[in-house]
């Protein structure tokens, strides 16, 4: 077997999602078919001590503490970055204009008019951007778009989509950036956790055209860390009700997510209904998918997944996939259609989708302010 091509890959920042990159690059040898393979040549961050675990993987030789050093390195090809949201714009923005291909973490940007500068940008200078989502790669999540192309579903009732856990329900728990406006920006959970759940209605063309929205502050306050309190001011939970056309109908589209959902613990679902057929798939229960059907009776099949990712794997497909799996399978999916390689397979969110999705939740910062459904501004992913 001939060897792919490499692309060199650094990370800014060295946190959690930065280790669950190198993770899945030191097990890449384990995909198939995949044309491209990453070598992780460099790290940043501001943080001298979070570069200390990446000194055991073999192929960084670059460890850099401003992400400037790392985008003037030759040997960078692709960065990804993962720190917090009010510094995605300009981080971003660099990245392009040091001549580098990105993959961004959500949000695109900390508000709608930060997503679109950043998009444009990519576009004028010519860019490969795409935008981390994770969970339209799990095998549950690929049968449902399967089925949602291949069944004549009659007539569309309802599309809901939903991102939940329950980590916020201690009152007793620390702030962090990601409760404060500042740092997380106004839209709250859903910058956080928004892209899950739109990345494939929207790919599919079920963006709303109009929302109301009902967003909530349930705890105002949390502990400093330092025997004081802080404010927090985030939205905690968000449900957005929105309306999309499809084939000359209305239907309702439901996205749902909050950070205070009794016994949910990063529960992905999506639930497509027509009159004649439909599917479901939660990450609750991870090997099930659930097809519907209307025929003389009304029925659910259900059906245990194995492990059919899109990119083949050596794993046997009696085995379950999980995160650092779809997180693997999510930047095969990057890679292979940076090459023009990916064919048929399911990309990664793009940057429209990603400005599709900020329109959203804009409209439904000020439906929950005015109290009222308002028009979501008309931006059509490519």
């Amino acid at each position: 077997m001939s060897p792919s091509p490499t692309v060199r890959v650094g990370v800014i920042g060295a946190g959690l999602m930065g280790r669950e990159v190198a993770s899945a690059f030191g097990r890449w040898f384990t995909l198939l078919d995949c044309p491209v393979t990453p070598v992780l040549t460099a790290v940043c961050d501001v943080n001298p001590s979070a570069l200390d675990w990446f000194r055991q993987v073999p192929t960084v030789a670059n460890f850099c503490t401003d992400h400037h050093q790392l985008l003037a390195l030759d040997e960078v090809d692709v960065v990804y970055v993962a720190v917090p949201h009010h510094l995605h714009e300009a981080i971003y923005l660099d990245v392009l204009r040091a001549g580098k291909d990105l993959l961004a973490e959500k949000p695109f940007g900390i508000d709608l008019a930060a997503a679109e500068r950043i998009r444009d940008e990519a576009k004028a200078l010519g860019r490969f951007v795409r935008v981390s989502s994770e969970f339209p790669f799990l095998p549950g999540v690929q049968r449902v778009i399967q089925a949602v192309r291949e069944l004549d579903l009659g007539k569309l009732l309802h599309i809901r989509s939903s991102f939940l856990h329950s980590s916020d329900l201690d009152p007793r728990k620390p702030i962090n950036w990601k409760r404060q406006n500042r740092f997380c920006g106004d839209a709250g959970v859903m910058n956080d956790l928004g892209l899950h759940v739109t990345h494939v209605p929207v790919r599919l063309g079920w963006t709303p055209h109009r929302v109301y929205g009902q967003l909530q502050k349930i705890y105002r306050e949390r502990p400093d860390g330092q025997g004081g309190v802080a404010v927090c001011d985030t939205w905690d939970n968000a449900t957005v009700h929105g309306t999309a056309t499809l084939e000359g109908q209305e239907v309702p589209v439901t996205f749902e997510m909050k950070r205070m959902a009794p016994t949910e613990t990063n529960t992905w679902s999506l639930e497509v209904l027509g009159t004649d057929a439909g599917a479901r798939f939660s990450t609750k229960e991870p090997k099930t998918l659930w097809i519907y059907r209307r025929d003389r009776e009304q029925w659910w099949q259900k059906t245990d997944l194995g492990f059919a990712t899109p990119f083949k794997t050596v794993t046997g497909g009696i085995f379950e996939p999980g995160f650092p799996d779809v997180l693997m399978q999510m930047w095969a999916a990057f890679l292979a259609e940076r090459a023009g390689a990916l064919g048929r397979r399911f990309g990664c969110a793009t940057p429209d989708e990603a400005v599709a999705q900020h329109a959203i939740w804009a409209a439904a910062l000020v439906s929950h302010r005015e109290g009222r459904v308002v028009q979501v501004s008309t931006v059509q992913p490519s």
